[in-house]
C-alpha cells in the first residue's frame, strides 16, 4: 500500500515537472509578458481578497479590526504587485530557488539510499541532485539574471527531476525493502 502512494505521489511530481518545462519554454520565448503576466494576476487576486474581508467587515455584525486591517492590507499589496512587476521577478527568482535546491537536497538524500540498495542507478541521481543545488544557487545569488536564463534553468530543473522520479518510479520496491 505504502509502495502505491509513493508511486502515486511520484507520478504528480512527473507532472508538476512537466508543468515547469512548460512555464520554462514561456519564460524564455515571451519572458517579459510572462512576468507581466504574473504581477498582474497576482495584484489582482490581492485586490480581489482585499475587497471580499472589506466586504466581510461590513456586513458582519461584530466590527472586527483584523478584517479592515487584513482588508486594507490586501488591497495595498495587490496595488504594489501590479505596479511593481520587478519585485515580483525578485520574489520569483527567490522562490525559485529555494523550491530547486531543496528539492535537489531531497534527491540527493534519496539517492543515498538507493546506494546502499547497490542500485546502479545512483551515481547518476546525485549528479543530478547536485545541478540542481547548483541551479538553485545560481539562481539565487545572481542579482542579474535573465528571465530568460531563469526559464532554461527552470527547464534543466524539470528535466532532472523528471529523471530522478522516473528512476524513482522504477526502484521504489528496492527502496522499501530496505526498510524492512
Amino acid at each position: 500500500m505504502f509502495e502505491r502512494f509513493l508511486k502515486r505521489a511520484s507520478w504528480a511530481d512527473l507532472l508538476i515537472s512537466i508543468v515547469f518545462i512548460i512555464f520554462g519554454a514561456l519564460l524564455i520565448a515571451k519572458p517579459t509578458e510572462i512576468m507581466s503576466m504574473i504581477s498582474i494576476l497576482l495584484g489582482m487576486i490581492f485586490v480581489i481578497m482585499g475587497f471580499l474581508k472589506l466586504m466581510d467587515y461590513f456586513t458582519s455584525k461584530d466590527k472586527e479590526d483584523y478584517l479592515l486591517t487584513m482588508a486594507l492590507i490586501a488591497v495595498v499589496f495587490g496595488v504594489v504587485i501590479l505596479f511593481c512587476s520587478d519585485l515580483i521577478s525578485a520574489i520569483f527568482r527567490i522562490i525559485l530557488g529555494v523550491w530547486i535546491i531543496g528539492s535537489g537536497i531531497m534527491n540527493f538524500q534519496t539517492s543515498l539510499a538507493w546506494k546502499q540498495v547497490k542500485s546502479g542507478y545512483w551515481t547518476t541521481t546525485v549528479i543530478c541532485a547536485m545541478l540542481m543545488i547548483i541551479a538553485g544557487i545560481v539562481i539565487l545569488v545572481s542579482n542579474t539574471l535573465a528571465i530568460q536564463m531563469v526559464g532554461t534553468i527552470i527547464i534543466i530543473y524539470a528535466v532532472l527531476d523528471l529523471i530522478t522520479r522516473g528512476i524513482f518510479i522504477k526502484k521504489v520496491k528496492n527502496y522499501l525493502d530496505l526498510d524492512d
